[in-house]
């Protein structure tokens, strides 16, 4: 977290102590209410369009779930699918007979467009998409996709866990109907904290999964009404210094800008991709046509978790892929595990070398 992030959850959290929960929330809304219209200015829609969650996966759940299925109805998705999502459509093929669809990807790893534009038909109920994998580099073409999505009428969800924060993110231009993500990652918020965008035209099409005193008002004894804006999809008690703290974020990415940040990231994942690539054993497997901050890679027999934790001892922070992570793009590329480099702006080219210099030590070390 930026100085600035962290300064504000725990200003909050010392009000609380000092005043009271209540209280200190009362204090603090213009603050909590910050983070809307910072967000709606990140993803280019409207602050009504927006919930704030605690993070990206119960984002990703309370819309996915606000969805009715019947029996034969049809969900594409990728191949580079993330497990959290994958388990979701497979508990919804179990209680209600949907047929999970995987569209296959082109020659560069990436979902394939034109196999996406074919397999719609009247039955397809969800186009569900992870934007960046947890474990390739690739940026999935999400416009392209939105193109498809809107000329069938298709509701269209946009998993941007990854991508959110390290990239233009514009809904509009996206044309995604759903769009997730965290506050922690290339945001740089605190965790604990997830956001949602719903477009208006949506809303209404969705029952949240559960609602409480703060999605739904109760106006008689045997009646209640939902709220109009998105904030349905939130419940009533939450974490005020993180909400607070994600609203900081997303103003400092904004001041850095978007597009200076996305440069500065993917020119640093360049040098960092093709200075592996002179480090005996490893092997870079990124794909995708367009690339991101993420770089991933594997050294011969050597396990990912090892490196992970020699690299540790030297004060280089990595993390591990998995193949229940991303289960069928792994078993697809016959992998078990690989090493995830993930550079931001903050980072420099002197660490990419110094990266490089302590991974081939390691690896003449293990071989």
């Amino acid at each position: 977290m930026p100085q600035q992030v962290l300064d504000a959850v725990v200003s909050h959290l010392q009000l609380e102590a000092q005043i009271g929960g209540y209280e200190a929330a009362t204090a603090a809304e213009p603050l909590v209410e910050r983070v809307y219209d910072a967000l709606a200015s990140l993803l280019n829609c409207n602050r009504e369009e927006l919930a704030i969650v605690e993070n990206a996966t119960r984002a990703w759940d309370m819309a996915f779930y606000a969805m009715k299925f019947q029996p034969g109805d049809r969900i594409l998705t990728a191949v580079s699918e993330y497990a959290s999502n994958y388990i979701a459509f497979l508990q919804v093929q179990k209680s209600t007979g949907v047929i999970i669809e995987v569209i296959p990807n082109d020659e560069y790893g990436q979902i394939d467009v034109e196999a996406l534009k074919q397999a719609i038909n009247e039955r397809v109920r969800l186009i569900a998409i992870t934007h960046v994998p947890t474990n390739g580099g690739l940026v999935n073409p999400a416009m392209q996709i939105g193109d498809i999505a809107r000329s069938a009428q298709i509701p269209y969800l946009l998993d941007a866990c990854q991508s959110i924060g390290q990239m233009v993110i514009d809904v509009q231009e996206i044309g995604c109907d759903i769009l997730t993500a965290t506050g922690r990652k290339y945001l740089r918020g605190p965790r604990g904290t997830g956001f949602l965008y719903v477009s208006r035209s949506s809303l209404d099409k969705l029952a949240p999964p559960f609602l409480d005193l703060h999605a739904a008002e109760w106006i008689s004894r045997d009646q209640y009404l939902v709220r109009p804006d998105a904030r349905r999809f939130e419940n009533w008690e939450t974490n005020y210094a993180g909400k607070i703290g994600l609203g900081v974020a997303v103003d400092y990415a904004l001041q850095w800008g978007l597009h200076a940040i996305e440069e500065r990231v993917v020119m640093l994942a360049n040098k960092l991709r093709e200075a592996l690539t002179t480090v005996p054993g490893v092997v870079v497997r990124d794909q995708g046509r367009k690339k991101c901050g993420i770089v991933t890679f594997t050294a011969g027999e050597i396990p990912a978790s090892k490196i992970q934790a020699r690299l540790a001892l030297k004060d280089i922070n990595v993390s591990v892929s998995r193949r229940a992570y991303s289960r069928l793009d792994m078993e697809a590329r016959n992998l078990n595990e690989l090493v995830r480099a993930s550079v931001h702006y903050y980072n420099t080219e002197e660490e990419i070398e110094r990266f490089c210099l302590e991974l081939k030590q390691i690896i003449k070390e293990t071989t």
